[in-house]
């Protein structure tokens, strides 16, 4: 058996409001560890799934066969040509059912541990086929936007149609992620059963205007172009109504100076992007709003440019 290796995969805003599917951005301070080592024994195995109280996980399995981390990690290991299997843990930080990108979370930290113990490492990029089968198990499709930016850190446009091609884009300068988690859980899998199947072209048009506009604000750290443009004129309203906090949350927000703020991912987690001189004004005021509709919370501060999954060293 070798040493355990210890990767740490990143939280992530998946949709980042206007970009439905195709754009995520990565959380610094809050994320997933797997630790991994070499075993005698064929394929990949769990040794514990733990969470940040150091007790074991009362929900996620110990079954390789039902775990994200392991079946992205039996993904990676099935190409490769090593003797043995590894052995995994895992340690969560991301709640589960957040809209953070828990389970992609899991998947990433673990391929990336995985890829450490390789005789041929291979480049971080070329991980995300892998995570995916994780994520894949855990949301019952190929949604790429919490998976991306959490392997590569930054605000990433990742369009499935376009896979393995990902896209960092510039983040704007000056301007921070506010995440709110409130004490809520929502199923990904059940939620994007629930959406409409048809939109009007109207709808249509609007929502590709304002990602384009977004896109091109972050290019150019257009504050202003950031404010008139990130919005979801057709997810959101589907969503919004599954989280009591999100109304006076969001008006909190936007009172407070936040540019925008949306659901992260399907919810019931929200986020507004602000500039980073208000950002722990608007952390405070999106708590105190979600309180005080009695549901407890918790907030994090990260910049567009947190960095992606990468394996820790003492």
């Amino acid at each position: 058996m070798s040493e355990f290796v210890t990767a740490f995969g990143p939280a992530s805003i998946g949709n980042v409001g206007v970009g439905f599917d195709v754009l995520g951005v990565a959380l610094e301070g809050v994320g997933d560890r797997v630790s991994a080592r070499t075993v005698a024994s064929e394929g990949i195995s769990i040794a514990e799934v733990r969470g940040l109280d150091g007790e074991l996980h009362p929900y996620l399995s110990n079954d390789a066969a039902h775990n994200t981390a392991s079946i992205a990690a039996q993904a990676l290991w099935d190409t490769v040509d090593e003797p043995g299997g590894v052995e995994i843990k895992l340690l969560k930080g991301v709640p589960l059912q957040s809209g953070m990108g828990s389970s992609a979370a899991s998947a990433v930290a673990a391929v990336v541990a995985v890829n450490a113990l390789l005789k041929k490492p291979l480049e971080i990029a070329q991980l995300l086929p892998f995570a995916l089968e994780g994520e894949k198990y855990a949301s019952g499709g190929l949604h790429v936007d919490n998976v991306a930016p959490s392997l590569l850190g930054g605000l990433v446009l990742c369009p499935p149609l376009l896979l393995p091609t990902t896209v960092n884009l510039p983040a704007p300068k000056g301007v921070s992620a506010v995440l709110l988690h409130p004490e809520l859980r929502i199923d990904t899998a059940a939620a994007r059963r629930k959406l409409a199947r048809h939109y009007s072209l109207e709808q249509w048009v609007g929502q590709q205007g304002y990602l384009a506009g977004f896109v091109s604000a972050c290019a150019s750290s257009d504050i202003d172009l950031i404010r008139q443009t990130l919005k979801d004129i057709v997810i959101e309203p589907q969503r919004s109504g599954a989280v009591p906090c999100f109304d006076d949350v969001k008006a909190a927000a936007l009172r407070s100076g936040a540019l925008g703020c949306s659901l992260s991912g399907s919810g019931p987690s929200i986020f507004a992007l602000v500039e980073e001189r208000d950002a722990r004004n608007i952390a405070s005021a999106m708590e105190q709003a979600c309180r005080g509709t009695g549901i407890e919370c918790q907030s994090w501060v990260s910049p567009m440019t947190a960095r992606g999954a990468f394996v820790e060293t003492d």
